[in-house]
């Protein structure tokens, strides 16, 4: 009952943060404004944002083929359906709550091909790992390509809201004291009493965690097709560029930007999606304050900002219902039952 209550909570927060930053961004619009908005996505041309599913379905076949190809190393050989469709259903839950995808989809490979969910977790994490990495390397890329817009940037709503929220602390500096030192005290408890903590659930769990992530990172190291690791794990991050550049065609405001745009937005838009579960509302407001920088007035980025989050949150919500259907009617028809 208390889990219950608090995943219920958690979905209230994040639906409650989503509509403060709808609220944050319409409330000093004027009509003409919203209006501008609405007619915007009204007027868009759909056959660019079912372009860009495609492509997104793609890059979440791409990573379910990745996955296989982290998990064989231990033994395993699951079939590509199903690591697809546990993708997909992992997405979708993902909406629901943070990182209950990632147990979802560990789960249904262990139903459905009796791989233990401590080893494919341990892959998982290894991917989320791979992921950051890459998002970082995206951010230093569009940093480069980005520099003379710096100073631009600077007087954008985003940099300078988090300027004055900084400005607002007596001691900024030491927020990254106590952090540490809230760390080093953890660490110190953990030793000190590890004996004692070392038969409790929490603690085994967390070691099987542990454990499972030490295996995936082992298994990049046993992978029988480097090169096809590489290629997809490359092949994903260019699918989610093209998927978001490919949108701005629906728009005539936005129709010549390039790819370069399209990289800020990805980089921002992901950063958005990881601080709001679902990056309901900020998002969009996110891709506003990124094309601005662009010239491209608000409420067009605004509306570009909705198209975007739209097409990919429908993408992710009918196909991980369509999985949900698909998984057991398949693996029914292979076990022949």
């Amino acid at each position: 009952m208390n889990k219950t209550i608090t995943n219920v909570l958690k979905v209230i927060l994040f639906l409650g943060l989503g509509i403060f930053f709808i609220w944050l961004f319409m409330h000093n619009l004027s009509p003409s404004e919203k209006n501008d908005i609405f007619t915007s996505m009204k007027g868009a041309n759909f056959w660019w944002i079912g372009v860009s599913v495609f492509i997104g379905i793609l890059s979440h076949i791409s990573r379910a083929i990745r996955w296989k190809i982290l998990i064989e190393p231990m033994g395993y050989n699951p079939r590509t359906r199903n690591t697809f469709l546990a993708v997909m259903i992992g997405y979708f839950a993902n909406m629901a709550l943070p990182r209950l995808g990632e147990v979802t989809r560990c789960g249904i490979l262990a139903r459905y091909e009796k791989i233990p969910l401590q080893k494919t977790f341990g892959t998982v994490v290894t991917e989320r790992g791979l992921d950051l990495f890459m998002l970082v390397l995206a951010f230093i890329i569009n940093f480069f390509i980005h520099i003379d817009k710096i100073d631009f940037f600077k007087e954008s709503t985003i940099y300078q809201k988090f300027l004055e929220s900084y400005n607002q602390l007596e001691n900024p500096g030491m927020i990254y004291w106590l952090g540490a030192m809230v760390i080093g005290f953890i660490i110190f408890l953990v030793i000190r009493f590890r004996r004692k903590i070392s038969h409790t659930r929490f603690y085994l769990k967390i070691r099987e965690i542990i454990l499972g992530f030490f295996e995936g990172l082992r298994s990049l190291l046993k992978i029988k097709d480097p090169y096809w690791f590489i290629f997809h794990s490359l092949f994903i991050w260019i699918a989610y560029l093209t998927m978001t550049w490919i949108v701005f065609f629906s728009l005539p405001s936005t129709s010549n930007l390039g790819l370069d745009a399209g990289l800020s937005v990805l980089v921002f838009g992901s950063i958005g999606i990881i601080i709001i579960q679902g990056g309901l509302g900020i998002y969009p407001w996110i891709v506003a304050q990124i094309l601005s920088i662009f010239l491209i007035p608000e409420t067009k980025g605004y509306a570009m900002g909705w198209l975007l989050w739209t097409g990919q949150t429908l993408m992710i919500v009918i196909a991980g219902i369509v999985s949900m259907i698909l998984l057991p009617v398949i693996n029914q028809k292979k076990n022949g039952s």
